[in-house]
């Protein structure tokens, strides 16, 4: 059992899970639906960790190649690879089973196309070219999409900066870990931006971009009447300690120093989040 939760990444599909919750908060205008809450959340767990399993299952032999990923149940030989594919696709299809019928269509439709983009068109990019990261953030920022359609039926300009937020606030943390794992990387055959250009030029520049592009997106909710103040206030002042991060990094070009873009992302995000739902207007 242990082996099969592995395969669903139960950190990653927590942070999934924070993300849809946001988006859920931010389009009950109308007030809370407990158990819709709850089919969203449920829907969604199951389909994010159906897709982590495909993607552990068709990596698998990249995996194998990598020290970081060697020991997972599938290249270390734990769980068969059919088991594993037969486990994978029905949580996946109960996920969306869950989601359009026990919901609505268009967050059904709205996981199925996460689902169908990150395994169709990401992952084997990443074997191909190091734009797949750009690629794998579509799919990546798209769980604060999934709770607001949940919430409210519908997308609107609050939901697409909910995106745009998740979505440049991926390319520091996974440029970092890319930074971090190039060897594993270059190992698999995956073409991430440090394997294909390894004195880490490109890799700081873009991890500095984006941190920087992050700050006046992420106080675009106050503007949208979102949020208050507060937020403001700490979505800036968290912003310049995320780029501070990437300043250090663009004259320092080690593994330390991507390791602390690293920790400065997983820090920035839940408390932007807390921000935002502790300072959403009455």
């Amino acid at each position: 059992m242990k082996d099969y939760i592995a395969l669903t990444k139960p950190r990653i599909t927590w942070l999934i899970l924070m993300s849809t919750g946001v988006g859920y908060f931010f389009g009950a205008r109308g007030g809370w639906h407990w158990l819709t809450l709850l089919h969203t959340i449920i829907g969604t767990g199951l389909i994010a960790s159906g897709t982590a399993a495909l993607n552990q299952w068709y990596e698998r032999a990249a995996d194998a190649k990598m020290k970081r990923t060697q020991a997972r149940p599938l290249p270390s030989g734990r769980l068969s690879a059919s088991n594993a594919l037969i486990f994978a696709i029905l949580i996946s299809v109960a996920g969306f089973i869950e989601l359009f019928v026990a919901v609505n269509a268009l967050t059904g439709w709205l996981g199925l196309f996460t689902l169908l983009s990150y395994l169709f068109i990401y992952t084997p990019l990443k074997q191909r070219s190091p734009h797949s990261t750009t690629i794998g953030a579509i799919p990546g920022a798209m769980p604060p999409l999934i709770g607001y359609a949940a919430a409210s039926g519908t997308l609107t300009w609050d939901a697409w900066i909910l995106f745009a937020i998740l979505f440049f606030w991926q390319f520091p943390h996974f440029y970092a870990i890319a930074w971090m794992y190039r060897e594993d990387y270059e190992r698999a055959g995956i073409r991430m931006l440090p394997v294909v250009e390894p004195d880490g030029e490109s890799t700081a520049r873009r991890i500095l971009l984006y941190s920087l592009i992050l700050i006046p997106i992420s106080m675009i909710p106050k503007f949208l009447a979102m949020t208050g103040n507060l937020y403001l206030v700490g979505a800036l002042a968290l912003g310049l300690f995320f780029l501070y991060a990437g300043v250090r990094v663009s004259f320092d070009r080690t593994r330390q120093q991507a390791r602390r873009v690293l920790l400065a992302s997983v820090v920035y995000l839940p408390i932007l989040y807390g921000l935002m739902l502790f300072d959403r207007p009455a």
